[in-house]
C-alpha cells in the first residue's frame, strides 16, 4: 500500500468520530424522543390487517365526505371566507367540534376548511377584551348568534392551540392568516391570568393539568379526556415561549394522572375527576364512564405511538381496555359504565334520548387502542370499525357529530394519517 493511501486510510479512520457525531446531531434536530415524531414512521393497523391501500384511502374519503360534505354533514360553510362545524342534534357549535375540524383539515391538507373554521370560530367566540381575552365562548347558536356561554371549555383551546401550530408548521405564516401568532396569542393569555373576576388559565398551575373549565371552582377539577400529553409535547417543541419545560411538565403530570384515572382492572375511567383521578360528582349523576370518556383511548394511543414515553404502562392499559369490553362482547358492549364494569344507574341522555347502545364513536376509539397492542389481538377491534357505517342506528337516532368526527379521527389515527405536523423543508 501506498504511503498516500496509507495517510488517506488513517484520516478516514481519525474522522469516522466526527462524522458519526455530525450525523446524530442533523438527525437529533429533526425531533427528540423514541416514537414516531422521531422516527418518521406512523403504524397503519388496517393495512397490516390486510386491507389495500386504496381501499383504505376510500374509506378514508367516504368518511370525510359523510362529515363535512355530505347530506348529513355537520361543516357549513358561511360566505366565502368562513365555516362551522355544528352539533347537530343540540342546535350549536361548540369548540370542541370546531377545533376538531380544524384538526382534521390540517392532517388531511385542507387549508380553506381550516382557514374558514378559524376565521369563523375567532370572529363569533373569542373574546377580544376584557378578563377572557384570548379564551373562547365554548357554545353558540349558529342560526341566532347568540351565545349559550361566554364561558370556556379547556379543551376547545388546547386543541385550537395545537391546531395553528400544526398550520403554521405545514403552511407557513405568510398565506392570509399568522397561525404562529393566532396560536400564541391564546397560548400567552393562559400566562396572563391571574384569577381576575374568577378568570384563570387553562391548566392549574399548582397541579399542572388542564382544568375543566378555567373559571370558579372549574378550575379545581378536571376532565380526563382533556388531558393530552402529546400535545404539550408539541408546545414543549413549537410554542418557543420559554415555558417549555412546564409543559413537558404538564405532559408527564398528565401521564402518571391517566395512570390514577383508569381502573386497574377494566381501564374505564370517569367522564370527570379530581387532579387526583378520584372521581369527582355527587348526586343522581355520579361520575362514570361515558360520552367524554370515550376519548380517552384514543388520546393514549396517540401519545404512545408520537412519543412513545410511557409504553409499558399504555400496553397493559389497552389490554386491559380491550378485555373488558371483548367480555361484554365485542360486537355488542354498551356505550356507559360505572367504571368497575357495571351499569350505571343514571344513564346519561344523548339527543334528549336516554339509551343505552353499541355506539359507533367508543366503537372507533376503543380501536384506536389497539395502536398498543402488540399481541395478535391487535386486530380483534380494527376489523369491527372496518365493517361498521355512520349512519342511523335501528331506532334512526344518528349522531354524524360526535360518532362521526370520533370515527373520522380513529380511521385518520389507525391509518398512520394523524401524524404530528413538523415544520415543512422546503
Amino acid at each position: 500500500m501506498s504511503i498516500k493511501k496509507l495517510v488517506l486510510l488513517y484520516l478516514m479512520v481519525a474522522l469516522l468520530p466526527v462524522f458519526a457525531v455530525s450525523q446524530n446531531r442533523k438527525a437529533s434536530k429533526k425531533a427528540p424522543g423514541t416514537g414516531a415524531v422521531a422516527s418518521g414512521a406512523y403504524p397503519d393497523l388496517f393495512h397490516e390487517a390486510g386491507y389495500s391501500k386504496a381501499d383504505i384511502d376510500s374509506k378514508l374519503t367516504k368518511a370525510y365526505h359523510d362529515v363535512f360534505e355530505g347530506p348529513n354533514k355537520v361543516y357549513f360553510e358561511v360566505g366565502d371566507s368562513m365555516a362551522y362545524v355544528s352539533d347537530v342534534k343540540n342546535h350549536d357549535a361548540r369548540t370542541e367540534g370546531l377545533s376538531y375540524g380544524m384538526m382534521i383539515a390540517v392532517q388531511l391538507n385542507k387549508k380553506d376548511v381550516f382557514d374558514r373554521i378559524w376565521r369563523w370560530s375567532k370572529k363569533y367566540l373569542q373574546h377580544q377584551d376584557g378578563p377572557r381575552e384570548g379564551y373562547f365562548a365554548w357554545s353558540i347558536n349558529p342560526k341566532t348568534m347568540v351565545r349559550n356561554s361566554e364561558g370556556s371549555a379547556s379543551d376547545g383551546e388546547l386543541y385550537y392551540i395545537t391546531d395553528l401550530f400544526f398550520a403554521s408548521n405545514k403552511w407557513g405564516n405568510n398565506t392570509g392568516i399568522n397561525y404562529y401568532a393566532e396560536a400564541r396569542r391564546i397560548l400567552d393569555a393562559i400566562w396572563k391570568k391571574d384569577g381576575t373576576d374568577n378568570i384563570h388559565p387553562l391548566i392549574n398551575m399548582a397541579a399542572k393539568q388542564i382544568s375543566f373549565v378555567p373559571e370558579g371552582k372549574g378550575y379545581e377539577w378536571t376532565d380526563p379526556s382533556y388531558d393530552l400529553p402529546a400535545f404539550y409535547e408539541v408546545w414543549a417543541l413549537y410554542a418557543k415561549d420559554g415555558h417549555e419545560q412546564f409543559y413537558r411538565d404538564c405532559a408527564d403530570t398528565a401521564r402518571v394522572f391517566l395512570h390514577r384515572a383508569c381502573d386497574p382492572v377494566t381501564g374505564l375511567n370517569p367522564d370527570n375527576t379530581y387532579f387526583s383521578g378520584k372521581p369527582f360528582g355527587s348526586g343522581r349523576m355520579q361520575p362514570a364512564f361515558r360520552f367524554d370518556s370515550w376519548r380517552v383511548p384514543m388520546n393514549i394511543a396517540m401519545d404512545y405511538v408520537w412519543f412513545g414515553k410511557d409504553k409499558m404502562w399504555q400496553q397493559a392499559y389497552a389490554k386491559r381496555l380491550q378485555n373488558f369490553l371483548r367480555s361484554k362482547g365485542i360486537n355488542d358492549f354498551d356505550d356507559q359504565f360505572n367504571t368497575d364494569g357495571t351499569t350505571p344507574e343514571f344513564i346519561l341522555p344523548a339527543g334528549g334520548i336516554r339509551k343505552l347502545r353499541h355506539s359507533l364513536g367508543l366503537v372507533a376509539t376503543s380501536a384506536a387502542a389497539s395502536l398498543m397492542i402488540t399481541d395478535n389481538t391487535k386486530f380483534d377491534f380494527v376489523r369491527p370499525l372496518w365493517n361498521a357505517k355512520l349512519e342511523p342506528y335501528a331506532d334512526n337516532y344518528f349522531d354524524p357529530y360526535y360518532d362521526g368526527l370520533l370515527y373520522l379521527f380513529s380511521l385518520m389515527h389507525l391509518s398512520g394519517k394523524y401524524q404530528l405536523i413538523q415544520p415543512q423543508i422546503n
